[in-house]
């Protein structure tokens, strides 16, 4: 799971969605686990990719914050922390399962098909505080499971009419502050048993060599057209809902 968190992160096809659906179309116990033990492993791999974007965006961190910069920030930050700190645990409690899922999938794959049919004219200096909020509400949005906060990020900014390049390093720009956030709240409410530590720690460590190792081989840059990622997406969904409909759960 750690080997398959990292590429998949690094892409609009959703890491945690192919995280949890992998395993549960090849029947595998992990499955079949209580949410507490799969919220577990969920940290465990968010932290291992989190530790490597933190290195590769190393200079993100240390950027110059103009105004805009700020603003842009800002806004695109406040949508998922409000919404992931009160009703995050109401969605993962309601919105789950093999259906919802295939529909997560499906959206986003619509959302990317559809967005980046948008014209190419602007750069990412445009982008200002509407472009943040907009991204934000984006990344929002990214708590049903399979919609992919990579892939609706990149589908905002199209429609925003960023060009591609741009529309990806925006993604990625807004997306640090909120993927530390998540890791660390997730973290702090997740209480794990010491027996299971080496192998959340293995996990972990394989989630942070398959992100390094995908961003030299896939990069963070996303300049062809996005509709290979929709198909991927929507071959996912379709699996999902075959298996549901032949194995209910």
């Amino acid at each position: 799971m750690g080997l398959l968190h990292g590429p998949a992160e690094l892409v609009p096809i959703s890491s945690s969605g192919h995280v949890a659906a992998l395993p549960w179309l090849l029947g595998w116990e992990i499955s079949r686990w209580p949410g507490e033990r799969r919220k577990e492993l969920e940290v465990a791999l968010h932290t291992g990719t989190a530790l490597a974007m933190l290195l590769v965006l190393r200079d993100e961190l240390v950027m110059r914050l103009t105004p805009r910069r700020v603003a842009l920030l800002a806004c695109s930050f406040a949508p998922p922390a409000v919404v992931g700190g009160v009703f995050e645990r109401a969605i993962e409690e309601r919105v789950r399962g093999p259906r919802w899922l295939a529909c997560g999938l499906g959206v986003g794959a619509l959302a990317l098909a559809l967005c980046d049919r948008a014209a190419e004219e602007r750069r990412r200096e445009d982008a200002g505080w509407v472009d943040g909020l907009c991204l934000g509400l984006a990344q929002a949005s990214a708590l049903v499971p399979g919609t992919s906060r990579n892939g609706m990020t990149l589908a905002a900014a199209r429609a925003r009419r960023f060009r591609r390049p741009d529309a990806s390093e925006l993604s990625w720009r807004v997306a640090l502050p909120v993927l530390v956030g998540a890791t660390a709240l997730k973290g702090a409410r997740v209480r794990g048993a010491p027996e299971r530590a080496a192998s959340l720690a293995a996990g972990a460590a394989a989630a942070f060599a398959s992100t390094l190792a995908s961003v030299r081989w896939i990069g963070l840059r996303r300049e062809r057209p996005l509709w290979p990622w929709a198909v991927e997406r929507a071959a996912l969904a379709a699996a999902v809902l075959a298996v549901s409909a032949a194995r209910p759960v």
